[in-house]
């Protein structure tokens, strides 16, 4: 007669399958999380690149009324054309205002980053 005698201690091959399943569980948990992270370091790229073309349309709306041309025509066609139905120009005598809204999925975020440039074409030639 062969007694079995059943230890309480786990083999390492079952303490390896327990650990797996915890790191399963972390994964699905932090995966999320992870994508919040991606999304809101992306938003904040896209905020940054938005204000850098908004400062080179206003910039170039600029120079385009000390030139005779059209500053709103020059400050469209000085961005990307991802970019120009997110921008509006406004011009009050020699100054320039470019306002622009950077790409999101979410619209109410898109309108908290948006991006204020100016640009002045100096005083009135006489």
């Amino acid at each position: 007669m062969t007694s079995v005698i059943r230890s309480r201690h786990r083999t390492p091959r079952a303490a390896l399958d327990s650990e797996a399943g915890q790191s399963s569980v972390e994964l699905v948990v932090l995966a999320p999380l992870l994508a919040v992270i991606a999304l809101a370091v992306g938003q904040l790229l896209a905020a940054g690149a938005v204000a850098e073309l908004a400062d080179h349309a206003a910039g170039a709306a600029a120079v385009a009324m000390l030139q005779g041309a059209d500053p709103g025509s020059a400050a469209r066609d000085a961005v990307p054309g991802w970019s120009q139905s997110r921008m509006t120009v406004r011009v009050s005598g020699r100054r320039v205002r470019v306002q622009m809204r950077p790409p999101s999925p979410i619209g109410s975020i898109a309108e908290l980053l948006h991006a204020d440039a100016t640009a002045d074409a100096g005083p009135e030639p006489r």
